[in-house]
């Protein structure tokens, strides 16, 4: 939907064949989209965290649609991850609207109207991760809307502000401590980060969202933490983290540094199973061979 403002004449079809070549994968990271617009479709993206509901007007009233993630919850289903694309805004009903290629455009395309506060809520489940759409030639025009958000490790250092308050203001809130667990990751502080997601795991926090934000993966390695990271794998494997070839990924970063590279080996390629296109596991088996 963002690209066919573009122009953009493909369809999902085409984008499914390269971003989800398995029907049965949970999740579509942020990378592989940005990746995807980048690599494949002549427009260009940009993702960053932290993000701000002006920042998303600036971008709409200068004609850029953002894609944003969020955690959703259709009728009759639980928690899930979604994304959401932005494409106008109201002051004065103090509404987004939205299309969504779950529940639709909204009447005669016009979008769904969202209220300001519910798309907040529902953004910052995913640390108010957001992408960018623009053409080629106007980068340089994005980059000044951005602002501080160009760089991305400010981006990060807002993002984990952000997280920061919201946890003081309310220390029970998971998705605080795990967004700031995220926000460091993303700025390389992995014994903070680690021990951030700590804290957002001893709140309720949806059973699915290991199917779409790796941090505690990265945090819990980088700082040595094989058996939890372990355990949090097991975890994932029993609930549906067999069709996430990021669960495969880590698990095989997990073997390679505890010496059993054959296992790491078979992970690596059942990652690359689930979705050939996946670069890190592709690079990460070429290594472990060349070694």
């Amino acid at each position: 939907m963002g690209l066919s403002y573009f122009g953009w004449q493909e369809g999902q079809e085409f984008a499914a064949s390269v971003l989800k070549p398995d029907d049965e994968d949970k999740n579509v990271t942020s990378l592989e989209m940005t990746s995807f617009v980048n690599e494949r479709s002549g427009v260009r993206a940009i993702s960053r965290m932290g993000g701000t509901l002006d920042l998303i007007k600036a971008f709409i009233a200068n004609g850029y649609p953002v894609i944003i993630a969020i955690g959703f919850m259709p009728e009759g289903y639980d928690w899930l991850g979604h994304y959401r694309l932005l494409v106008g805004y109201d002051d004065y009903q103090g509404v987004f609207f939205a299309y969504d290629s779950y529940i639709g455009t909204g009447d005669h395309g016009n979008g769904i109207a969202i209220p300001y506060d519910e798309v907040d809520s529902d953004w910052r489940q995913f640390n108010r991760k957001f992408i960018v759409l623009y053409r080629p030639e106007e980068e340089q025009w994005l980059r000044l809307l951005l602002g501080d958000w160009a760089d991305p490790a400010r981006a990060g250092e807002f993002a984990l502000q952000t997280a920061r308050d919201e946890a003081r203001a309310n220390p029970q809130d998971g998705f605080a401590w795990f967004n700031m667990g995220t926000s460091l990751v993303a700025l390389g502080r992995y014994d903070e980060a680690a021990v951030a997601y700590d804290q957002s795991r001893r709140f309720s926090l949806p059973w699915r969202m290991m199917w779409y934000q790796f941090g505690p993966y990265e945090a819990y390695f980088n700082v040595g933490r094989y058996d939890d990271l372990m355990a949090l794998i097991a975890a994932n494997l029993n609930n549906g983290g067999q069709y996430i070839e990021e669960t495969f990924y880590w698990q095989g970063q997990l073997y390679a540094a505890q010496g059993q590279f054959a296992e790491a080996e078979t992970a690596f390629e059942q990652a690359l199973r689930i979705n050939p296109n996946f670069a890190a596991a592709q690079e990460a088996l070429s290594t472990l061979n060349s070694g």
